[in-house]
């Protein structure tokens, strides 16, 4: 009897066991979680964050996802304490010169009745505040964050998660993807976050957003991912492809992280579309892939050097698909192809429609553009197209984008009938320019577009339908992706007066 008591015991133990295994299970689950993040961060996070040329270590490079349930009650809780001391909030002060308010009046009779003649400066120097936020991505105090919070900076002060305050130096800066690494020198080794690939992300997967809207630091919010390879948002001539979230974000987001649900930066929080100017669940993020390119040729070399293949491209229409006798919107479809540049001497032809760029199937143009800007320059590349139909396979070497903007001047002559230069440093001065901003015309066809527009040697284009020219390059590409015959808006500045005005011209 007493050993039939003991075994049901024991049978009503192991029952009560079982029980409580199943309610506890989440937490067991959660637990295992923690215990493997730990591991993947441990194995994986010193390897994913040297930088070259600061220690001679390999590249940053995103870590692999842990292949683990994750328990959504705390996911983000976890990624919050685990990613929050690597994000900072940044202050920025950028001084610029301004048109005097007061010049149109300079000769008014009543003007000069209340306040004589003064001294009336045509500029003056006007500073002005912003902020953002940024990602710590070594020990040594390196920032990733946006180029329009810090690019145009005279000074930045950072706060850190622990509330020291530092101030910091600009690295680098990339315009055409919007990226800027700062630094601060702390005496002490600093917090710095893992980067995931944002290649494997997908769409619905739950994200999180770290940031100071509205300089209130330490804010975090969630969403999930609305969609991918988002173009069309920012500058034509920038290098797009954002992960698009409706993880609330508001001015001030702008350079944080979003992350996974294992505390990775899967992106950099750039944009949103909104008519108010707050969150209204649409907000764009630039992929990690991109954002640690971008980061590495920072830091390595202080500028981004890009591929060119030296073809002009766009995306396939139904009508462009019949044209090029293929049966597919994706591709991309060389609408040009520049003499002397890598295509041509590799041998393709105006309408082959590229479908694969080495191993990658290319979806649209703007993929295809971002691959070629991320190929070293001098590798050879295998290219996949549709000729007339029939698939045919092209090797190109890659140049370089920079050294051909001699090759690519000849676009802007022939589009808009001149030729252009940089602006000069006397001329930034003289108009209150900031460095690179604009190009000036240094030559004109006489019924070129824009000598037909009015337009005079000296005079400068500052920007090509509403989107700043930062250089030739910038002219190059903006004129290059125009349709031929568009009706484009130039912003222009008089060399004789130093007055802008908007300008429309029909390109060739």
């Amino acid at each position: 009897m007493l050993h039939a008591c003991k075994r049901l015991a024991a049978f009503i133990v192991i029952a009560l066991l079982v029980m409580s295994c199943a309610v506890e299970g989440v937490a067991v689950a959660a637990s295992e979680v923690d215990k493997s993040l730990d591991a993947v961060k441990k194995e994986t996070g010193e390897a994913a964050h040297k930088i070259p040329g600061i220690t001679g270590a390999a590249s940053i490079q995103p870590a692999e996802k842990p292949r683990r349930a994750v328990d959504l009650t705390t996911a983000i809780v976890r990624v919050a304490n685990q990613v929050m001391p690597a994000v900072v909030y940044i202050e920025v002060t950028e001084s610029r010169m301004v048109e005097n308010p007061l010049l149109p009046f300079e000769n008014d009779p009543l003007f000069k009745r209340f306040f004589g003649t003064p001294h009336m400066p045509r500029k003056f120097k006007q500073e002005m505040r912003g902020l953002g936020s940024g990602i710590i991505i070594d020990a040594r105090g390196h920032i990733l964050t946006n180029n329009h919070v810090a690019g145009g900076a005279s000074k930045m002060q950072v706060t850190l998660a622990d509330g020291n305050r530092y101030p910091a130096t600009l690295v680098g800066a990339d315009p055409r993807t919007d990226l800027a690494v700062i630094r601060i020198s702390a005496k002490e080794s600093l917090p710095y976050v893992t980067f995931g690939d944002s290649d494997k992300v997908e769409v619905g997967e739950w994200v999180v957003a770290i940031g100071a809207p509205r300089a209130l630091e330490k804010s975090v919010t969630q969403g999930i991912i609305s969609a991918l390879h988002r173009t069309g948002i920012t500058d034509p001539n920038s290098y797009q492809d954002f992960l698009q979230t409706d993880a609330p974000m508001n001015p001030g987001n702008s350079g944080g992280p979003l992350l996974n649900l294992y505390g990775q930066v899967i992106g950099v929080n750039a944009a949103i579309a909104s008519e108010s100017g707050g969150s209204e669940g649409i907000g764009f993020t630039i992929p990690s892939r991109m954002a640690l390119y971008v980061v590495n040729a920072l830091m390595t070399h202080g500028k981004v050097e890009r591929g060119w293949l030296g073809v002009s491209i766009r995306n396939l229409t139904p009508e462009l698909a019949r044209e090029a006798h293929v049966g597919t919107l994706a591709g991309a479809l060389v609408a040009d192809v520049v003499k002397g540049g890598p295509a041509e001497k590799a041998g393709l032809k105006k309408n082959d429609v590229v479908i694969a760029y080495g191993d990658q199937r290319v979806p649209d143009a703007g993929a295809f553009r971002n691959d070629v800007a991320q190929t070293p320059v001098g590798r050879e590349v295998k290219l996949t197209v549709l000729r007339a139909g029939k698939k045919e396979q092209v090797t190109v070497a890659i140049g370089s984008l920079e050294k051909a903007e001699p090759v690519m001047a000849a676009v802007v002559k022939e589009r808009l009938g001149a030729e252009v230069r940089t602006p000069a440093t006397k001329e930034v001065e003289q108009y209150g320019l900031k460095e690179n901003q604009g190009v000036v015309i240094t030559r004109l066809e006489a019924k070129g577009p824009l000598a037909k527009a009015g337009f005079e040697v000296g005079d400068m284009i500052l920007a090509v339908d509403g989107q700043p020219v930062e250089g030739t390059g910038d002219l190059i590409g903006l004129v290059s992706a125009l349709p031929p015959g568009k009706r484009t808006s130039l912003i222009a500045l008089d060399h004789k007066t130093g007055n802008t005005g908007n300008v429309f011209v029909v390109v060739k």
